[in-house]
């Protein structure tokens, strides 16, 4: 495994580290947690130390799979970061309140501290200044007591907001979602957090399974390598100098064991340099949806998130309309019941104009 350092401190963290939201479904269901919990124990074993969690993730039971198998394993050979944000904690938002959330959250995971903590899901640049007005302070209260090390936040900014959120100050890093898709968005973010020292953890660096079940159209991630599609996907995010640790989520060891060659005999690059040698390979597209799911809000329960998956095909130069009713067994009609109340588009984490693809799809797919 390939380690580098976690910002200015002194962690070194594996290059790839495990996202605890892939745990097979049907064990979740079937209550076959220890059996989940083997996937935790085998990435451990082939050098991964950074283990990311969460609340509600797998039907609310990540955590608790996290702790089954790290409590086995001597506390000072991983790392394991949790989230939390004002939806989390409740609506009052006190000190109780988090204190509660937070307590839950060691008690699952069997730890008496978390490595980091994160101000969970901001979405924009208003979002994270009324998150951090509400909940900062009690991430500090908890830093004194000795129940988390470091403080850190997620977003889903682009790069601009990113940046002037960085320049707070008040977090020793960041987790964005960043591929080779959307690289060109969130580079300067990404820099900006580098120079000031922070960690830089990046999920989704498969766009939502999107670059995987696509081959064909990412076939030059692959060109000149022996990787398949999905570990140069990979390894494009874990070459980033500035980028620390590539989470990838694992449903079974194979997985795992794909995740690792992505970074065998890794060679670091300035993000610039990466953009400057893709600049004109592939789509590199911000516009495809990475399925996210953050939309999935409508009043009038349109699944949008199928919808925008059909879209990208469209994007792709495929059929849309096969897709949603050959693989998703959607109405068309469906697509026409929008009402334009924009609150899918406030929630979208890449901004799309999901009203008017909506529209799009009512018009051309009947």
């Amino acid at each position: 495994m390939y380690y580098k350092q976690y910002g200015d401190t002194q962690m070194k963290v594996s290059a790839i580290g495990m996202g605890c939201m892939r745990y097979d479904d049907e064990d979740i269901k079937a209550g076959n947690l220890e059996k989940c919990a083997e996937i935790v124990l085998y990435a451990h074993e082939k050098g991964i130390n950074y283990f990311d969690t969460a609340p509600f993730y797998c039907d609310d039971k990540s955590e608790i799979i996290t702790g089954m198998a790290l409590s086995q394993l001597p506390r000072d050979s991983y790392y394991v970061s949790s989230k939390t944000n004002m939806g989390t904690v409740g609506g009052k938002c006190t000190a109780e309140d988090f204190r509660k959330r937070l307590e839950t959250t060691l008690t699952r995971l069997k730890v008496d501290y978390l490595d980091f903590y994160h101000l969970w899901c901001v979405l924009s640049l208003d979002a994270f200044e009324k998150q951090c007005d509400a909940l900062y302070k009690f991430f500090e209260q908890a830093k004194a007591e000795g129940l988390i090390r470091n403080i850190v936040f997620s977003s889903h900014m682009q790069g601009n907001d990113l940046e002037e959120a960085v320049d707070k100050d008040l977090f020793k890093g960041m987790l964005i979602g960043y591929n080779a898709l959307n690289y060109r968005f969130r580079q300067t973010g990404i820099e900006a957090a580098y120079k000031k020292g922070m960690g830089v953890v990046v999920m989704n660096p498969l766009s939502g399974g999107l670059i995987p079940s696509n081959p064909e159209t990412f076939a030059y991630l692959a060109e000149g390598t022996d990787l398949t599609v999905p570990q140069a996907a990979l390894r494009f995010v874990a070459s980033h100098k500035e980028i620390t640790i590539t989470l990838n989520g694992f449903t079974t060891k194979e997985h795992v064991d794909d995740a690792c060659k992505a970074v065998e005999n890794l060679v670091e690059k300035p993000a610039k340099e990466i953009c400057t040698e893709y600049e004109n390979k592939g789509i590199a597209l911000n516009n495809l949806c990475t399925g996210c799911a953050y939309c999935k809000h409508c009043p009038k329960d349109i699944d949008i998130p199928k919808f925008m998956d059909a879209y990208n095909e469209h994007i792709l130069g495929n059929n849309m309309k096969d897709r949603i009713k050959g693989h998703w067994g959607m109405s068309v009609s469906k697509a026409a019941e929008c009402i334009s109340c924009g609150k899918c588009e406030s929630l979208c984490t890449q901004h799309l104009p999901i009203i008017e693809r909506l529209h799009e799809i009512t018009v051309n797919c009947q």
